[in-house]
């Protein structure tokens, strides 16, 4: 269906105004088409430098970009249908101690950013931080977060995190630290820390994975997550797998995968209970992908997952 079908039910008087207001827009805002991926340095206070991915909204001109001010300032039936059309989720990508410093372009060696520049077609903002040095800190985050919210039109209720080793930690802190803005999360080959709020993460959709044979980051360092979390409360909204064989980096390929970002889109902070979505394919990619050498071997760990 083209996007001019959802004004059919409206008058001509209503449908003419939409269209005027999506042409000015087009007009003001066309030119971000090819800088839709954007470097900020310094520009968010007592936070990180980011990159920001803007993706283009479905009007008359493919790369409008529509502030929250002009949604907000349409009242009615007419501000209801835009905001319906425009407001898209945000996703945080958090990288690895590897991608460090004050470098931004390291950034998009691997991850959301890099898969976005191979192609992956993703109707989502992308959030990506660099840290200089140290762990992630879901504070400085959240900074970053809420310069976004006052800038795009990004569905607040449909925030999600995920990122590995380094990220994988970030990830479960920040989906700790802020259990009610974070819809859903992906932690790859990570942990926990000595900050991380195990309660706060059960009120979360959360998936675990971690490869068996991760020398860089072991995988009971996911293991003591999920029993801390078992610990103190029902884990029905966690997803925990162990992947026979498979190291470190090669997790990353999860990031590349359409049916991650798909799962996670399944998730809403107004969804009734906030049910973790069991039905996924995403896992079993990375299998097809690389088949463990070493399956009959580490078919001998017997660890119960959620």
């Amino acid at each position: 269906m083209k996007w001019s079908g959802w004004l059919f039910p409206l008058v001509t008087s209503e449908r003419k105004r939409i269209l005027t207001l999506f042409f000015v827009i087009s007009m003001m805002f066309g030119s971000l088409s090819a800088q839709r991926m954007i470097a900020h340095r310094g520009t968010v206070k007592d936070a990180y430098n980011f990159w920001f991915y803007v993706p283009p909204v479905i009007a008359p001109a493919d790369s409008a970009v529509v502030p929250p001010v002009v949604i907000d300032s349409i009242k009615g039936e007419e501000g209801d249908l835009m905001e319906a059309m425009v407001r898209k989720p945000l996703v945080i990508f958090l990288h690895g101690a590897s991608l460090r410093g004050r470098n931004l372009s390291m950034v998009r060696r691997y991850g959301t950013l890099d898969a976005l520049s191979k192609g992956l077609n993703l109707d989502a903002y992308v959030l990506a931080p660099q840290h200089p040095t140290g762990g992630w800190q879901p504070d400085r985050i959240n900074r970053l977060v809420d310069w976004a919210l006052e800038r795009y039109a990004i569905d607040s209720t449909r925030i999600y995190v995920l990122g590995m080793s380094m990220g994988g930690y970030g990830t479960i802190d920040y989906a700790a630290a802020s259990p009610n803005r974070v819809a859903a999360a992906l932690a790859l080959c990570g942990g926990d820390t000595p900050k991380t709020n195990h309660k706060n993460l059960l009120k979360v959709p959360l998936c675990i994975l971690h490869g068996t044979a991760d020398h860089s980051v072991p995988w009971e360092a996911s293991q003591r997550v999920v029993d801390s979390m078992r610990a103190v409360g029902d884990t029905t909204r966690l997803i925990y797998r162990l992947l026979p064989g498979q190291n470190h980096s090669i997790l990353s390929h999860y990031f590349y995968f359409k049916s991650v970002y798909d799962w996670l889109f399944l998730h809403s902070t107004t969804d009734k209970w906030r049910p973790v979505r069991r039905r996924y394919s995403f896992i079993g990619q990375l299998a097809q992908k690389h088949p463990s050498p070493f399956e009959n071997k580490d078919k001998q760990i017997t660890i119960k997952q959620d």
